[in-house]
């Protein structure tokens, strides 16, 4: 029996996936309002792509999963009860990370990070 040569290259190319164990590395992200009052415009920037919410009340927390694509700083940026715009700069992260990071917004423009993260590494299979 022959087979088409589309039709292999496609089993190949399948198969290809099965065996190097295709794996997508997620963040699952907490940010932690404690600076004592409402705060709005908030975003989060991480390497390759960033996310948001309109406001975020005293004490609540907003949860949300990310993917890194590339490595730099993780950055926070709100604007407070009180008018004022705050800039936080964070740890840096790197692509194929995986893992939990907590962000606590406290008062007076500073903010804790919690990572519990996984290193990069190249994972290769030998054959």
């Amino acid at each position: 029996m022959k087979v088409h040569p589309v039709i292999l290259a496609v089993f190949m190319v399948a198969a290809l996936f099965v065996a190097t164990g295709c794996h997508s590395y997620h963040v699952e992200t907490t940010i932690e309002n404690s600076t004592g009052g409402p705060i709005r415009l908030l975003e989060v920037d991480y390497p390759s792509a960033s996310f948001g919410v309109n406001s975020l009340a005293a004490g609540e927390e907003y949860h949300y999963r990310i993917q890194l694509r590339g490595s730099g700083p993780l950055k926070v940026q709100y604007t407070g009860s009180d008018g004022r715009k705050t800039q936080v700069e964070g740890p840096m992260l790197a692509e194929q990370q995986e893992g939990r990071i907590e962000i606590v917004l406290l008062s007076g423009g500073k903010a804790e990070f919690h990572p519990q993260l996984t290193d990069a590494v190249v994972r290769t299979k030998n054959f």
